[in-house]
């Protein structure tokens, strides 16, 4: 992982949780190999799949010393909290791992590289602060070179936030893989970049320049691709988010997208930080075939672009309650629906490949 072989300590103390703890379930999902043990006193002596899931017989633990004697060696912050700093709780066990000489690997808007103290204690026992969220040097502005590449470039979008738009980006990257496509995955924010070991993090770049970047990921992925799907962010419904969505739909110039959905959320989440619901009312979601009209519409100002599928997101739901919903999802929008982790992502990559096979019709 970014550069080297690990045996990571994931930091998630007090929010092993499936909602709060983003950033390490998007690696022991894709990545559990690599996780010794995930650090939260409150859970401790529980396994990583008991607490969220995903991540098999993982130990939780209750502090570094434990962690060191799973055999980690590295710190990884597994989470991305609103405010985007390091909690203050969260200091000592990030000392502890850098006195060890272990890599500390963060996806904070706040940079612990430029923290004196963590950067001087880094500097002594030889160890690194290493912050992926850290925006690129350049400042590229986007001029629609995304849409001339000969790649199939597909793009997540999504109702709200946090409904599952990486993890659908990464099932069909993985299902076009098994079938034999050659299929890069553009990572856009911390999780997608420590699961892929590159990428950028829209959400840190001057809002000018967030579009030339992902102008460049994706020309760059599409060098050695049949097909390029792209992590989407945000949505473009949201108030506070709505910008980096865009700026993915115009710099990224997908010819494709897949819609992604948490089955039974009627309403925005709004960020941690905003005044509370009876005060300011979120904004309801509107229907699928709603969302749908607007992603294309809002693409189509740049790059022609169509919604060919739903990823449902059915986290919390029965079985059969689940299935349901992905069925009414597609009966609602007439396009292929699935659930990618619960059912498997087979009808989201049919709706993707049938778009490769016409793409590579209109070429020749």
């Amino acid at each position: 992982m970014l550069g080297t072989r690990r045996r990571l300590a994931i930091l998630a103390e007090g929010r092993f949780t499936p909602l709060d703890a983003k950033t390490a379930v998007g690696v022991l999902r894709y990545r559990p190999e690599e996780v010794a043990a995930i650090v939260d006193s409150t859970r401790a002596g529980r396994t990583a799949a008991e607490c969220v899931g995903v991540g098999g017989v993982v130990p939780v633990v209750s502090g570094i010393e434990e962690a060191a004697a799973r055999g980690a060696d590295s710190l990884m912050i597994g989470i991305a909290p609103q405010g985007g700093d390091l909690p203050a709780d969260w200091r000592p066990p990030v000392r502890q791992a850098l006195g060890r000489g272990w890599d500390v690997l963060a996806g904070l808007h706040v940079f612990l590289g430029d923290d004196p103290e963590l950067a001087d204690l880094a500097r002594r026992t030889g160890a690194r602060l290493l912050d992926v969220r850290r925006p690129p040097a350049g400042r590229r502005v986007a001029a629609r070179r995304a849409a001339g590449v000969e790649a199939l470039v597909v793009l997540t979008v999504g109702s709200d936030c946090n409904v599952g738009k990486m993890t659908a980006a990464l099932e069909i990257a993985r299902g076009l893989g098994e079938r034999g496509a050659r299929a890069a995955f553009v990572a856009t924010g911390q999780t997608g970049i420590f699961i892929a070991g590159r990428g950028v993090a829209a959400d840190a770049i001057p809002a000018d320049f967030v579009a030339g970047e992902i102008e460049h990921e994706v020309i760059e992925a599409a060098r050695g691709a049949d097909v390029v799907v792209v992590e989407g962010q945000g949505a473009l419904h949201h108030p506070g988010y709505s910008g980096v969505t865009l700026a993915l739909l115009h710099g990224a110039c997908p010819r494709v997208m897949v819609l992604c959905h948490q089955a039974g959320r009627e309403r925005v989440r709004p960020p941690a930080a905003a005044p509370p619901p009876d005060s300011v009312s979120t904004p309801a979601i509107p229907p699928l075939g709603e969302l749908i009209e607007s992603y294309e519409r809002a693409a189509g100002w740049v790059c022609p672009s169509r919604v060919v599928a739903v990823a449902l997101n059915t986290l919390g739901l029965p079985d059969a309650e689940a299935r349901s919903a992905v069925e009414r999802a597609a009966r609602e929008t007439g396009l292929a629906a699935a659930d990618p982790v619960r059912f498997g992502a087979a009808p989201l990559v049919e709706a993707v490949e049938a778009c490769r096979g016409r793409a590579r019709a209109t070429l020749g």
